[in-house]
């Protein structure tokens, strides 16, 4: 079914996880927004939040100034939907970053309209490429890049932000990792024109670098576990700490919300 564009009127709902701002919404709005600013080449930030992400913002206060400026922030983790449903927002689904590029693909094929990927390797990027197409041989892929694992110098950052603008792309997809995607889309917030989506690994996941945990994993809220056993020497420190922290401030919020005078 085609997605309507959303009306830039109407109102924004979210809530505060952890201190974070949330939108509550479901797919055919997170989609109906994205097309309406992307028709219009607006330069926009979307974040997709997991567990990760919140904690990361609950203990860096710089990181949740960036998070709380973003135009739309999503519940990506399942425990981010669940603490949104316990807030009040019934039947929150995960707005997940894999899925919402995987949407937007198919959509923006439809509608004619340029996707733009940045970030992860040229390996990466060149396989990510042939498999959209495949699936999608409409889809305009406007261009890609993989920028440097370094500081860029000024010249390096201002030349790709005239490649991504030339390109003609009403979508930038950000694979850099937490926290580096949400800092750069920041950073260039009215410099890029178009609406730049964090999705962390989701080149990897499409491109079939990484492989994704199973559809029944992920309708359960354990697409963190099959992750955690894929890579265990790089996540389970990461997984170990964070989850801890989340479980503990999203106790703290829920206990503290209701001992508030109503």
């Amino acid at each position: 079914m085609p997605i309507e564009l959303t009306s830039a009127c109407t109102p924004r709902v979210t809530a505060p996880v952890l201190g974070t701002p949330i939108d509550a919404l479901d797919w055919d709005r997170a989609l109906g927004t994205i097309a309406a600013w992307s028709a219009r080449r607006e330069s926009r930030v979307i974040c997709i939040c997991n567990a990760h992400s919140v904690v990361t913002a609950a203990q860096e206060p710089d990181f949740a100034a960036v998070l709380a400026s973003a135009d739309m922030a999503t519940p990506d983790g399942a425990p981010v939907a669940w603490m949104l449903r316990r807030l009040g927002h019934d039947g929150q689904q995960r707005i997940n970053g894999p899925d919402l590029m995987w949407r937007w693909c198919a959509e923006a094929a439809r509608r004619g309209d340029a996707i733009f990927l940045f970030g992860s390797t040229p390996e990466t990027l060149a396989r990510l490429a042939q498999r959209l197409l495949a699936t999608w041989p409409a889809l305009r892929i406007a261009g890609s890049l993989s920028p440097p694992f370094r500081a860029l110098t000024p010249a390096e950052d201002a030349e790709i932000v005239e490649r991504i603008n030339a390109s003609g792309a009403g979508v930038v997809f950000v694979s850099l990792g937490c926290p580096k995607q949400e800092r750069w889309m920041a950073a260039h917030r009215g410099a890029v024109q178009g609406v730049m989506i964090g999705v962390g690994a989701a080149f990897d996941f499409h491109a079939g670098t990484i492989q994704r945990a199973p559809g029944w994993m992920r309708n359960a809220g354990l697409e963190w576990l099959h992750r955690l056993l894929s890579e265990p020497r790089r996540l389970w420190r990461r997984y170990l700490f964070t989850n801890s922290a989340f479980t503990i401030g999203a106790a703290r919020q829920l206990l503290g919300s209701r001992r508030s005078p109503r």
